[in-house]
């Protein structure tokens, strides 16, 4: 099927349409979706029903899947035109909890333009994704391909029912590309494809040292407290130059691309007197070898501490690994150094959590080469390959469930987006760039023929 992409008249229709594809990105930001339990799920039920609305106004057939009490996904189709591809586009609409709402300085469920870029919860990360399939779609009117768009809502809390809702579904889903709008760019103003994610593994670990408190000043100095114990293993997990010192990980190159020290302290915030942690390049550190985190610890605050021994601590540790890391393999090697690191005979209950698989994408798969183009026309310069320090475990489900089809991702956030902290925010212009990018794929993929 030969379709003519006229670049110039789809930029000119987005444009004209954006400020729909902003109040469509505000009414779902209003909505507090937060998969996270303890929060009220009527939220994310609302954000589907709204996804759900958005599709249906794009003209797209729809509707709303759920695995028992799980999130519910918004899911449209519009079939392909003979002898065309389809093209899946995935999206979340859940989103992170806020954290202190006293750090935010616009209220994160009520959108704010400041700059040039949208503030509140999920304007980055991930609603910005349903804006723009929606966009891409009303641009064609009619799009030369098919398309399907699936749209979950348990993406922050480490999707428990994506998979067995794409199993159930897999054969209406089935189609000859991926785009998954979950990563992000290089920097603002200059797109990117992400051809590498990290994993993540993670586990638990409690120290007791004393059947229950006891005086710090009778017993300190011969009965070790459970805080020190915790400190001292943790302390365990770096070493002096703050590399990973859980042996047998795999690491590999990065292509430092022109990431700057002063861009990502910048991009970070981190302190001036602060140092970068680790050996090797700065983009192998975040996006090729391993990273540990403490995410959080359960001890006695300082607020209400009194002067005893604290008997047991606990703390939650997080190790991303990189592509040709089995996921199960590192999260033995994580507990086996955690048992080992304890000091002093202390007790140490570990419990293995969560476990993604790394994933490198293969770049010459289909819609690679139409994505890059797109991306080229719409923002006058090529977009980088870059890899992704972060992970997104069920990009491996979609390319085992979908084996013919290509794998790519792409995100209009930024590194300055602040996605999962406060403040987050996505530049318009490069939102309304990413709609005129998708949408030119649909037209240079259709070429390609289904």
């Amino acid at each position: 099927m030969a379709v003519t992409t006229d670049r110039g008249a789809i930029a000119d229709r987005v444009h004209a349409d954006f400020g729909r594809v902003r109040k469509e990105l505000e009414s779902l930001v209003r909505i507090p979706s937060v998969s996270h339990p303890g929060h009220d799920p009527q939220h994310v039920k609302r954000s589907a029903e709204e996804t759900k609305r958005i599709l249906d106004a794009a003209g797209m057939r729809t509707k709303i899947l759920q695995h028992g009490d799980g999130g519910p996904a918004a899911v449209g189709w519009i079939p392909a035109p003979a002898g065309a591809p389809t093209v899946l586009l995935y999206a979340h609409h859940d989103v992170q909890p806020t954290g202190p709402r006293e750090l935010w300085h616009t209220d994160p469920f009520e959108p704010v333009e400041k700059g040039g870029r949208l503030y509140g919860r999920g304007t980055s990360d991930d609603k910005c994704g349903v804006a723009i399939h929606a966009a891409a779609i009303r641009a064609w009117g009619k799009p030369p391909v098919g398309v399907i768009v699936f749209v979950e809502g348990e993406e922050e809390w480490l999707s428990p029912s994506l998979v067995p809702l794409l199993e159930q579904n897999q054969a209406d889903l089935r189609c000859d590309a991926v785009v998954l709008a979950d990563s992000g760019m290089w920097r603002a103003g200059h797109p990117a494809i992400t051809v590498s994610l990290r994993g993540v593994v993670s586990c638990d670990i409690e120290v007791r040292t004393l059947d229950h408190a006891v005086h710090s000043g009778e017993f300190g100095g011969a009965v070790p407290d459970a805080i020190t114990v915790l400190a001292r293993t943790i302390a365990k997990l770096h070493d002096d130059r703050g590399n990973v010192a859980v042996p047998g990980l795999a690491t590999g190159p990065a292509d430092p691309l022109d990431l700057t020290e002063d861009e990502l302290r910048k991009q970070t915030g981190l302190r001036p007197g602060a140092r970068l942690i680790g050996d090797g390049g700065m983009t192998e550190r975040m996006w090729t070898k391993p990273a540990i985190d403490v995410l959080g610890i359960d001890s006695p605050r300082i607020e209400g501490s009194t002067n005893q021994l604290v008997p047991s601590a606990s703390a939650r540790i997080s190790m991303r690994i990189p592509p040709g890391q089995e996921g199960a393999a590192a999260q033995r090697a994580l507990v086996e150094h955690l048992r080992a690191s304890v000091p002093w005979g202390a007790e140490a209950t570990i419990t293995p959590r969560s476990k993604g698989q790394p994933y490198r994408v293969d770049t010459t798969g289909r819609g690679h080469a139409e994505m890059r183009r797109a991306m080229s026309d719409a923002w006058g310069r090529e977009p980088a390959l870059m890899g992704a320090g972060g992970s997104i475990p069920f990009v491996f489900d979609f390319a085992r469930l979908f084996p013919s089809a290509g794998i790519i991702l792409t995100g209009a956030g930024d590194p300055t987006s602040n996605a999962h902290s406060e403040d987050e925010s996505v530049s318009l212009a490069d939102l309304e760039k990413s709609c005129v990018a998708e949408a030119l794929f649909f037209g240079y993929l259709s070429s390609q023929g289904g």
